[in-house]
C-alpha cells in the first residue's frame, strides 16, 4: 500500500467518525430544544395567604359543540356538584380562627367548554383539593372518561383593582361566547345572584369586601353590579386578566407585586429573557 492510499484511508476513516459524531451532536441539540418548552411550561402552583384567585379549568372534550342545543342537564349536575364540593372544601379546619374558611368563592361559571372560579383559598391545597375532586366526580359520575385538559391554570389579583374587573370577566364569559346576551340570562354562574335575579344556584357565595363597597344596601349593590355587567370591560383589562391567567401570573400594581414577591409560593411574573447580567 502506497503512502497516498494510506493517507486517503485515514482521511475516509477520519470523516466517517466526524459525520457519526456531528450527526449525535445534532441529534442532542435538536432533542434538547424540542423537550424544553415542554419543560418549562409546568410551573408550580401559585398560591399566596389571603390574596384572591382566578381559576379555569377546561374540559378535555366540549359537553357540546358550539352550534348544538345547550347541554342543559350535564351543566346542571356540574353545577350542582361543583356547589357541593365548595361547601365541603369551604368548612373550617379544626383549630381555625373564628369567621375563617378554607375557601371563599366570589364569582363561578361553568361553561361546555370550561369551569371558572374567582375564590380567595384559606390555605395552600384548599383549590387544588376543589379541582381534583370535582373532576373525580366528573369523570367517574357523569363523562366516563378524561375529563380536563391538564392542570388548572390561576393567577393572583390585587384586591381593590382587580377583583371586580376579574368577577365581570367571569360572569360575562356566556356573553364573550355568544351564547347570550346578558350575562344573567346564562344560569349557571354567579351574574344573576350578583345583579338581584332570580339564581338557580345560589347561597354558596362568599362577597368579597370588594364587592360589599359597590354599595351600603343589597339594592345598592345589585344596581351597580348590573351596571357593571352591561359595560363590560376595556379590550385592555380583558387582555390584561387573560394573560396572567394563562401564564398563570400575578396581576396588580407595582407596589403590590413588589410586596407579594416575598409571599408568593413561587415567582409572580416572567423571568427576563436572556443571559442574567455578570455582577462584579
Amino acid at each position: 500500500m502506497t503512502d497516498f492510499s494510506i493517507v486517503a484511508d485515514l482521511w475516509i476513516k477520519f470523516k466517517q467518525s466526524f459525520d457519526f459524531l456531528f450527526f449525535r451532536f445534532f441529534c442532542h441539540i435538536f432533542l434538547s430544544s424540542a423537550q424544553t418548552p415542554q419543560t418549562m411550561s409546568r410551573l408550580s402552583r401559585l398560591y399566596a395567604p389571603r390574596i384572591p384567585q382566578l381559576i379555569q379549568a377546561r374540559f378535555h372534550q366540549p359537553l357540546a359543540v358550539y352550534d348544538a342545543p345547550i347541554p342543559s342537564a350535564m351543566l346542571d349536575t356540574i353545577a350542582r356538584w361543583l356547589a357541593e364540593a365548595i361547601r365541603s372544601t369551604a368548612m373550617p379546619a379544626a383549630g381555625a380562627a373564628p369567621g375563617m374558611t378554607a375557601l371563599a368563592v366570589h364569582a363561578w361559571v361553568v361553561l361546555p367548554d370550561q369551569i371558572t372560579l374567582l375564590a380567595t383559598p384559606g390555605d395552600a391545597q384548599s383549590l387544588p383539593r376543589l379541582m381534583q375532586g370535582l373532576g373525580r366526580r366528573i369523570g367517574s359520575g357523569l363523562l366516563r372518561s378524561r375529563v380536563l385538559t391538564g392542570r388548572y391554570h390561576n393567577a393572583l389579583l390585587e384586591p381593590g383593582r382587580w377583583v371586580l374587573p376579574a368577577m365581570v370577566w367571569v360572569e360575562s364569559r356566556a356573553v364573550v361566547s355568544g351564547r347570550v346576551m346578558q350575562a344573567t340570562q346564562w344560569p349557571w354562574s354567579s351574574a344573576a345572584e350578583h345583579a338581584g335575579d332570580n339564581a338557580m344556584f345560589s347561597g354558596w357565595l362568599r362577597d368579597h369586601p370588594d364587592f360589599w363597597a359597590e354599595g351600603d344596601t343589597p339594592f345598592a349593590r345589585q344596581a351597580a353590579w348590573r351596571k357593571r355587567l352591561v359595560s363590560g370591560l376595556s379590550p385592555i383589562q380583558a387582555q390584561q386578566i387573560e394573560a396572567a391567567l394563562h401564564g398563570q401570573w400575578a396581576l396588580g400594581e407595582k407596589i403590590f407585586l413588589a410586596h407579594l414577591e416575598r409571599q408568593a409560593s413561587r415567582r409572580i411574573s416572567p423571568a427576563p429573557r436572556g443571559r442574567p447580567a455578570h455582577t462584579k
